[in-house]
């Protein structure tokens, strides 16, 4: 299966890049590497509004083009899409909309007990989720009774530990259930959000659980919006944000001579959101 966020910035790229083609992608696992435990995880760094609009849609784009399973865990609870998601999916059908379930755990500890559970509810019959997504971790890791908003302590540490571990284990788990069921299925991914004390416009170090998360996360998308706005359109101002794929979860595959490929490297794009709230992609 291609990565989820390839796909959605390949899918809603602006139309004056939509023939340009990609040298570099978020790396897919193959079926033999699959299933480690840290292998295809993404960590969206940023702004909570843009990153809770990208993986609604990273969502609605899963369910509906490649027809898998969704996974998603969140403490906002969501009555309706937002207007970004209908300007790029303006008319889902129920039956794609069916395969995400959506769940609101209140504590870190359901969200614990919650992911957990998905070892068990794979028998007999239910297809498992092919993409987890976890919105806002910070919500849950700052919650009361694990520690002060203000001071990331060793215990937010540990939590974001074992939370992470707990995501990249049950994600190997749902992968191997996923290939015994269908040698051609791809393996289960895992996106999470997490804004900073810094995202966030606090002063201060960046957080420690940032540095706990990265040791979990293959590769890490930052949303920076340094800047600014475009130029007024004829219906507004349109926003503009830079996003940074990077991680060793990332290979560049150079030019068609030597195809070697390279660990490391960070991938550009950028996010333009209009006036009327559709969400376009630009690769940089």
């Amino acid at each position: 299966m291609a990565d989820i966020l390839h796909v959605l910035f390949r899918s809603f790229m602006s139309r004056s890049d939509q023939t340009r083609a990609l040298t570099a992608s978020v790396t897919a696992p193959s079926s033999s590497t699959s299933s480690s435990s840290s292998s295809s995880s993404v960590l969206v760094l940023g702004d909570n509004s843009v990153s809770h609009s990208l993986l609604l849609l990273a969502a609605v784009t899963a369910a509906s083009q490649l027809g898998i399973r969704v996974m998603f865990f969140t403490r906002t609870h969501i009555r309706r899409l937002p207007a970004c998601v209908h300007k790029c999916v303006p008319s889902p059908s129920p039956e794609s909309l069916k395969k995400i379930q959506f769940s609101y755990p209140r504590t870190v500890e359901e969200l614990l007990q919650q992911i957990a559970s998905l070892h068990e509810s794979t028998s007999p019959c239910p297809a498992p989720p092919s993409l987890i997504i976890v919105d806002r971790l910070e919500s849950f890791l700052c919650a009361p009774g694990v520690g002060s908003h203000s001071e990331f302590q060793s215990g937010e540490q540990s939590c974001a530990a074992h939370l992470s571990a707990l995501l990249c284990d049950t994600a190997a788990f749902l992968t191997q259930v996923l290939e015994q069921r269908s040698s051609s299925a791809g393996p289960c991914r895992v996106i999470a959000s997490f804004q900073s004390e810094g995202d966030a416009g606090q002063t201060g170090q960046e957080s420690p659980v940032l540095d706990v998360l990265d040791r979990y996360f293959q590769v890490r998308c930052t949303l920076d919006q340094s800047g600014g706005h475009e130029a007024a359109t004829a219906t507004g101002r349109q926003q503009v944000w830079n996003i940074y794929l990077s991680g060793r979860g990332i290979k560049e595959t150079t030019s068609t001579t030597d195809c070697e490929e390279k660990p490391g490297v960070t991938q550009e794009w950028q996010l333009l959101i209009n006036p009327n709230g559709l969400m376009e992609f630009r690769a940089v």
